[in-house]
C-alpha cells in the first residue's frame, strides 16, 4: 500500500467515536481480550491506540497500568484529553515501539494488525514484552467480509478487506514466527441494529478506513443506492476473531 492509499486517521479522528460507539459487539470483543490475554493488572501497551477507548477501558474495567500508541497526530491529540489520569499516550509506529526491552507485561492491537506491517509490528511487540509476555490482538474472521452489511453498496469493499485483514492461519502463523509459539483464538459472532439515520450517518461520515480505499464513482453511486435501498432497521453481523500470542 502506498502513502497515497493510506486511509487518513487524522481526517476521521473527530468523529472517530460518533460514529463508532461501543455496541454490544465492542464490548464482547473487549471481554474477550482481557479473559484470553489475561489482562486483568497487568502494564499493557496498545498498540494504534486510536481515541484512546480501549486504553481507557483496560485502565478502568481491567486496572491495568496502560500506554498507548498511535501513528495519527490527530488520533493522539483526542486520546491524550479523554483518556484517565495514568495512562499514558505517545505518537508512535507498531514497527518502531519508543520503549526499552521487556517494559511491558502485554500487548494489544484491536482492529490494527490490518494496517500495519505485521511481521515488523509483532517483532517489536516481542521485544517489549517481558519472557512471559502476551500479545493479544482483535481483528476479524475471513468469513465477515462474506456478510458485511455495506458490501450490497460498495462492493468493492469485500475484495479490499480481503486482501487487508490477515487469516487466522495467517496470523497464528506470523505470531509463532515473532516469537510467540503458543496461540489461543476465539471467534465472536455479535449483531446490532441500526436505523436507517444511523446507517446513513456512519456512511456519509466514511466511518471505516475502508472508504478511502474506494474510487470516488463507488462511494458516490453506493451512497445514493444505500439513501434510496436501505431498509428502517438494518441488522449488523460482525464476525470477530480474538487471537493472543505467549511467548512462554
Amino acid at each position: 500500500m502506498t502513502p497515497e492509499q493510506r486511509p487518513d486517521f487524522d481526517a476521521r479522528a473527530r468523529n472517530y467515536d460518533t460514529l463508532r460507539p461501543p455496541d454490544d459487539a465492542w464490548w464482547a470483543r473487549f471481554e474477550a481480550l482481557v479473559e484470553l490475554g489475561a489482562l486483568r493488572g497487568q502494564r499493557i501497551l496498545d498498540v494504534g491506540c486510536g481515541t484512546g477507548r480501549l486504553a481507557a477501558a483496560l485502565a478502568t474495567e481491567a486496572r491495568a497500568k496502560v500506554w498507548g500508541v498511535d501513528g495519527s497526530e490527530e488520533m493522539v491529540s483526542i486520546a491524550r484529553a479523554t483518556v484517565p489520569a495514568g495512562v499514558g499516550i505517545r505518537q508512535a509506529m507498531a514497527d518502531s515501539l519508543p520503549f526499552r526491552d521487556s517494559w511491558f507485561d502485554r500487548v494489544t492491537m484491536s482492529l490494527v494488525i490490518h494496517l500495519v506491517d505485521r511481521g515488523a509490528a509483532l517483532a517489536e511487540a516481542r521485544r517489549v514484552v517481558a519472557a512471559a509476555g502476551r500479545a493479544a490482538i482483535a481483528t476479524f474472521h475471513e468469513d465477515h467480509f462474506e456478510t458485511y452489511w455495506l458490501c450490497p453498496y460498495f462492493p468493492s469493499i469485500r475484495d479490499i478487506d480481503r486482501a487487508r485483514f490477515p487469516t487466522q492461519s495467517a496470523l497464528e502463523a506470523d505470531l509463532v514466527t515473532a516469537g510467540f509459539p503458543r496461540v489461543e483464538t476465539r471467534r465472536i459472532v455479535a449483531e446490532t441494529t441500526l436505523t436507517r439515520a444511523e446507517a446513513l450517518r456512519r456512511i456519509a461520515g466514511r466511518h471505516i478506513s475502508t472508504f478511502d480505499l474506494l474510487p470516488v464513482e463507488e462511494i458516490e453511486e453506493g451512497e445514493a443506492r444505500a439513501g434510496r435501498d436501505l431498509p428502517a432497521e438494518i441488522v449488523i453481523r460482525l464476525d470477530q476473531l480474538v487471537i493472543v500470542g505467549r511467548s512462554a
